[in-house]
C-alpha cells in the first residue's frame, strides 16, 4: 500500500513539473533508493569500557596480559631441576679430571728429545765411517800382499804400520784425542737410548689403563683432541698396546703434541669444575659441592 502511494506522488510530481519547467530546474529530482545499511552492533562488550577502568573496590583492573606469578611448587621443582643438573655435571668433571690426571705428570725434556741427532750429522758420521773402513781394508791387504811377496817388505810394513794406527784410531778412547765429533755408532746408540727413555716415560704415563683414551672425553673443553692424526693412537691406547708401536722419533712427537693438547684441556675443565663447586655452594647446594670432596 504505501508502494502505491509513493508511486502515485511521484506521477503527480512530474505532471506539476511539466507543467511549471522553472520549478523543475529547481528542486532536485527525487528517486527511490536503497534501505540504508544497517548499524553494526557491538556485541564485545569490553571495548564499551574505558581503558583505565576501575573495579569497585577503586583499584585498577589487572591486565589479562599480566604474566602469572609461580607457584611455590613451580619454583621449587625448578630449582630442583638445576641443582639434579648441576650435581651431573660436576660428577662427570670430577671423572674426568680423575682419569687424565696423570698427564700433569708428562716430562717434555723426555719426550720432546731435544738432543736428537739429526740425519746430516748421522750421515757425515757414516761418510766417515765408510772411509775408516775402506782405509783399514787397504792397509790390511798392502800387509798380507807383502807376506806372499807380491810387494816389496818395506810397503808391506808400512802398510801394516797403517792398519795398525787406523784400528787404534777407532777405538773410543783414542778418537776422542783426535777430534771431538761423535763416531757413527755413537750417534745411533744415543739414538736408540734416548727413543728407549721416551718409550720408558709413556709406558709410566699410560698405566695399566691407557691414558690418552681416557683424555679423549676431554674433547668438550678442546676440540684438537678429535682431530683425525690422532685416531691411530688413541685405538691403540684403548688395546694397551700403545707403547709397543713407538718406534720412531715421529710417534713420539705426536704423542707429545695430544699430550700437550690433553693438558689445555685439562686446564680448562678444572677450571669449570671448580667454577661450579663455587656456584653450588654459592646456591647453597651442599650436595653438589660435596663432589669436591674427594679431590679433583
Amino acid at each position: 500500500m504505501a508502494a502505491r502511494v509513493d508511486n502515485t506522488f511521484m506521477a503527480e510530481k512530474r505532471r506539476s513539473q511539466s507543467r511549471n519547467p522553472d520549478l523543475s530546474a529547481e528542486e532536485p529530482l527525487l528517486r527511490q533508493g536503497r534501505q540504508a545499511d544497517p548499524v553494526p552492533v557491538k556485541k564485545d562488550a569490553e571495548q564499551d569500557k574505558p581503558e583505565n577502568e576501575e573495579d569497585l573496590s577503586g583499584h585498577p583492573a589487572e591486565s589479562a596480559d599480566s604474566e602469572e606469578v609461580d607457584s611455590p611448587d613451580d619454583q621449587n621443582l625448578t630449582a630442583g631441576i638445576e641443582k639434579t643438573i648441576a650435581e651431573s655435571r660436576q660428577r662427570k668433571l670430577r671423572l674426568m679430571l680423575r682419569q687424565c690426571d696423570r698427564v700433569m705428570l708428562m716430562d717434555f725434556e723426555i719426550l720432546a728429545m731435544s738432543e736428537w741427532p739429526d740425519n746430516y750429522t748421522v750421515a757425515v758420521a757414516r761418510r766417515s765411517r765408510d772411509l775408516w773402513l775402506f782405509c783399514s781394508l787397504v792397509a790390511g791387504l798392502v800387509f798380507l800382499s807383502g807376506m806372499t811377496g807380491f810387494v816389496p817388505a818395506w810397503i808391506a810394513g808400512g802398510g801394516f804400520g797403517a792398519f795398525v794406527i787406523l784400528l787404534i784410531s777407532g777405538l773410543p778412547s783414542i778418537r776422542g784425542l783426535v777430534t771431538s765429533r761423535p763416531s757413527y755408532l755413537d750417534l745411533i746408540i744415543k739414538r736408540r737410548r734416548m727413543l728407549q727413555d721416551a718409550r720408558k716415560h709413556i709406558a709410566h704415563l699410560e698405566g695399566s689403563d691407557g691414558l690418552i683414551w681416557q683424555c679423549a672425553r676431554m674433547a668438550e673443553f678442546n676440540v684438537s683432541l678429535r682431530a683425525v692424526r690422532f685416531t691411530e693412537l688413541l685405538a691403540l691406547s684403548e688395546r694397551r698396546v700403545l707403547v709397543k708401536h713407538l718406534n720412531r722419533r715421529e710417534h713420539i712427537r705426536l704423542y707429545l703434541i695430544y699430550l700437550l693438547e690433553a693438558e689445555k684441556a685439562y686446564g680448562r675443565a678444572e677450571k669449570a669444575f671448580f667454577e661450579g663447586h663455587h656456584q653450588a655452594l654459592d646456591k647453597g647446594w651442599e650436595s653438589a659441592a660435596g663432589s669436591h670432596a674427594g679431590g679433583a
